[in-house]
């Protein structure tokens, strides 16, 4: 089946890709052109010399055997050449047998040549590829799943390089086949090297139908295995879920759906693909069987048959009959040359479609390096939307050096959104975001970045051991501190416990620990870093109350003295903050402390009330804007904004 051009996540980065194979030696070939001239050299040469045993035997057959000719050899002076027909015969099998020896050392340096050069392109374009994704903005992120991404990142950067190994080397090779084949076969005999190159006008004719067919169904195929790859991630990283829901045969049949979407794509290559290569060898066997038809005539009859004209002896036949033959097959396996070039095509199109991706997020070529003094925070009129719809709409705000604020609201508010605005993983739409008098706009990322921490509610920790996880984004750090950091963050007595300490290897995303123990490595984590601003995003929500309580001591330690923005659900976490901004539908509507935000009995009191289970009293208005939302929610999906 063809897949919907929808289907493809890249299809637009796709599209947008010039001329892809051409940059993939401009951009990475280039500076790997010693090895690549190597790889060449020793094709050209090592063919040369694969080519002389056959000229070899007939010049043989027909000198020293046969005696029906002079002894002499292409480029070799007659002068130099022996009379002696035993002399003569030792020098054929010393001509062979170097041709055996040098072309097995020349083969060596082939294959080094080569695959030196491909394993370097791969590493280069898989580390380069990498590096531009991660520079993305979010929304680029939340647009494709990690699978589809894996899948350029894995097989598409795997396709290139078989190709420049495998496709390329052989392209070369058989490009010197056939070019000094067909050479020797003019010099032998131009009549009949004519009839040998009779099929190669409708090889090429049936080769150019074969790629017109083949490059739309390995787009296909490109398409399909990240949707296979992508299913296959998710339903891994949800496991716990699925087994909890009972739903193993309803996951089986959606990998069943997807992995025959990628078998309908890939059999309708295959069948295309298997239907070109038996057309190729019959035009080859037909060229053959011609040729040795006629060659044989001539032979058998001591002159040209039909049209020909002059004689053929019997070595020259038997030279002309190998040659053909290692003449038509590589023409055949041209094929599949073309077959590994459609699929390094569409792969490479993938590659370099996503390194041309806008980043979004750019940094000005005069950008000062971020200066913090105070700690000053100020949210000036800011608005920002995704695409059509606006999340944030002239949200202004200040929050003074050391103040810790709180920004609460419904689900959907705006909340992430604005703290992410700050960390510059979006830009804002109009007004500005400055830090002690700078726009975040003006500064480096880098400088910005290493000035704020960030302690989210999902705790993401790296497959390694502990200690790597607390020393991530301080990487110089010595135990010492490492353990001031754990201390710090109510940690250090669980570590120590674990079967290794600091040296225990947390797992996949951290699945050895718990919930309440990934948390405090995540704050020890930022403890280490000591940034000048810190966000916490729902640190505590997904704990019990005892963990709550141990993780709410750790971040009493993090906010001292230190400029602090905490997102929270769970009001009674962040009443005793120096400000509350309350924010609804992507607008301030209430700020302030938590006794005077009770006092004006507004959306922060209603709140506040929901929580205390003091729900009856709520105004209508109140629960009429919840059941919108709620319903909102069920339409669009699960917000991942808070």
């Amino acid at each position: 089946m063809d897949v919907p051009a929808d289907d493809d996540p890249f299809e637009a980065q796709r599209e947008r890709a010039s001329n892809p194979m051409r940059r993939l030696f401009d951009e990475y070939g280039r500076e790997r052109s010693g090895t690549f001239a190597v790889g060449v050299a020793a094709s050209v040469f090592a063919r040369v010399l694969d080519l002389l045993p056959p000229l070899m035997l007939g010049i043989a057959v027909d000198a020293i055997f046969l005696n029906e000719s002079e002894f002499s050899l292409p480029l070799v002076p007659d002068r130099w050449l022996p009379t002696d027909p035993e002399t003569q015969f030792w020098l054929v099998v010393g001509i062979v047998l170097f041709s055996f020896l040098g072309g097995a050392v020349l083969h060596w340096f082939r294959n080094w040549g080569w695959n030196r050069f491909a394993q370097y392109v791969q590493h280069a374009i898989r580390t380069d590829t990498y590096d531009a994704m991660q520079r993305l903005n979010m929304t680029f992120f939340a647009d494709k799943q990690t699978g589809e991404m894996m899948s350029v990142l894995s097989n598409d950067v795997n396709r290139l390089e078989r190709f420049l190994n495998d496709g390329l080397n052989s392209a070369f090779r058989l490009g010197v086949m056939v070019v000094g084949i067909a050479a020797l076969l003019f010099w032998m005999n131009w009549q009949l090297a004519i009839v040998a190159l009779l099929p190669v006008p409708l090889i090429a004719l049936f080769t150019y139908q074969f790629v017109k067919t083949i490059q739309p169904k390995y787009a296909d195929v490109r398409s399909t295995v990240g949707q296979v790859n992508s299913r296959l991630e998710n339903n891994l990283g949800g496991i716990q879920v699925i087994k909890t829901s009972n739903t193993e045969s309803y996951e089986a049949d959606r990998v069943e759906e997807v992995s025959g979407d990628y078998f309908d794509a890939n059999w309708g290559a295959i069948e295309t693909r298997i239907k070109f290569f038996p057309g190729l060898r019959v035009l080859a066997g037909l060229g053959f069987a011609l040729t040795f038809t006629i060659g044989g005539l001539w032979v058998f009859r001591g002159e040209g048959p039909w049209l020909f004209t002059g004689t053929l002896r019997p070595g020259e036949f038997v030279t002309f009959i190998l040659y053909s033959q290692r003449f038509i097959w590589p023409m055949a396996q041209f094929g599949q040359i073309i077959n590994m070039y459609q699929r390094a095509y569409a792969s490479a199109a993938r590659v370099f479609g996503l390194m041309d991706e806008d980043a979004g997020i750019e940094e000005r070529p005069d950008a000062a390096e971020l200066v913090v003094d105070d700690g000053r925070v100020d949210y000036d009129d800011v608005t920002f939307g995704y695409g059509d719809e606006t999340i944030l709409d002239g949200v202004s705000f200040t929050a003074e050096g050391g103040d810790t604020v709180a920004l609460v609201g419904p689900t959907g508010a705006g909340k992430s959104t604005a703290l992410k605005l700050l960390l510059r993983m979006y830009d804002v739409d109009d007004g500005a975001i400055r830090v002690d008098g700078q726009d975040v706009r003006d500064v480096t990322l880098a400088s910005l970045r290493d000035t704020i921490g960030y302690v989210s509610q999902e705790t993401f920790l790296f497959y390694g051991t502990v200690r790597e996880n607390i020393t991530y984004g301080a990487f110089e750090a010595s135990d010492e501190d490492v353990v001031a950091a754990a201390k710090a963050a109510e940690a250090h007595e669980f570590v120590t416990n674990l079967p290794d300490g600091y040296d225990t290897m947390v797992g996949e995303r951290g699945v050895k620990l718990s919930g309440g123990q990934r948390q405090r490595l995540a704050i020890a984590r930022a403890m280490l870093r000591d940034p000048d601003i810190l966000i916490l995003d729902e640190a505590t929500s997904d704990v019990d109350t005892e963990t709550e309580m141990l993780i709410q001591r750790s971040l009493d330690r993090l906010t001292a003295d230190r400029t602090t923005f905490v997102i929270a659900h769970r009001l009674s976490t962040v009443k005793d903050a120096d400000q509350i901004v309350v924010l609804d539908d992507g607008e301030v509507v209430e700020r302030g402390s938590h006794e005077d935000l009770l006092a004006t009995d507004g959306l922060y009191a209603s709140l506040w009330s929901v929580q205390a289970g003091e729900i009856d009293d709520l105004p209508a208005e109140f629960v009429e804007r919840a059941t919108d939302r709620g319903a909102r929610a069920e339409t669009d999906g699960a917000t991942t904004d808070q």
